[in-house]
């Protein structure tokens, strides 16, 4: 079977990482995958929703399998190394679609990175999200991974996760805003927000995706000009404002 298995049911495309037996840890190749299914996503008319998830019920993704880092020789490889999960983390950030986590179990490290990098986050009580760095491998992050946790958590979180190497439990990642919603019963509450995702405006999703990941890359400095025109120079829009003054639900035919 697949390290990464990609599944299509009509516009829900679903990513699963599928090592349980090393819960899910990335290899390189896993990482290869990850990018080239954001592209899949992103060239699919018929896409509107992907699914981000882990096998096994132990684990979404935990961290970068360490076995691949005994390669390692040099500092080199480790900026080589980071500056290549900026890459896979601001490719999954761009998706056109929204993009869902569904956590059930360990999300560290490398994971943890993953589920920053998506809009939305559903978890089990018993998910756990953590850096344990300082008590394992004695390695760093680069400056786009930590600017994630940070935009997530916060500085002072954010420093005592690293520090302390603890695991934060699925209420506090839920009260800190990290969590969309905390559940025992992941596929019917996902089935519900992929249902309401389904329902909403592809064209406007979209435009609230990208102006933030401008936003967040530029600050204040961020120009949606293009954004904002496309927009309201849509059909969509243009349709949608005479389905409300008649009343009536709007149809949605424009993508981002």
């Amino acid at each position: 079977m697949s390290e990464v298995e990609i599944t299509a049911d009509g516009p829900v495309l679903t990513v699963t990482f599928n090592r349980p037996d090393q819960r899910n840890a990335m290899t390189w190749a896993m990482y290869e995958a990850l990018e080239q299914v954001c592209d899949r996503a992103d060239s699919d008319a018929a896409v509107r929703v992907m699914l981000l998830r882990g096998a096994g019920g132990k684990a979404f993704v935990a961290g970068t399998d360490i076995s691949q880092f005994a390669e390692f020789s040099t500092g080199q490889h480790g900026v080589d190394y980071e500056r290549r999960v900026t890459q896979v983390l601001d490719r999954l950030q761009a998706v056109r679609v929204p993009t869902v986590a569904v956590i059930d179990g360990y999300c560290v490290g490398g994971g943890l990175g993953i589920a920053c990098a998506v809009d939305l986050r559903v978890a089990t009580p018993r998910s756990r999200f953590g850096v344990p760095i300082a008590r394992t491998l004695g390695n760093c992050l680069s400056a786009a991974t930590l600017d994630l946790l940070v935009r997530h958590f916060g500085e002072s979180r954010t420093t005592a996760l690293l520090l302390t190497a603890r695991l934060m439990s699925a209420d506090e990642a839920l009260a800190a805003g990290f969590l969309a919603t905390l559940t025992d019963d992941l596929d019917k509450e996902v089935g519900t927000l992929v249902e309401r995702l389904l329902g909403h405006a592809p064209l406007s999703m979209w435009a609230s995706k990208e102006a933030l990941r401008r936003h967040n890359r530029d600050g204040r400095a961020a120009d949606v000009t293009d954004i904002v025109a496309r927009v309201y120079g849509s059909a969509d829009f243009q349709n949608a404002v005479k389905a409300f003054v008649a009343k009536r639900s709007p149809i949605w035919s424009e993508h981002g």
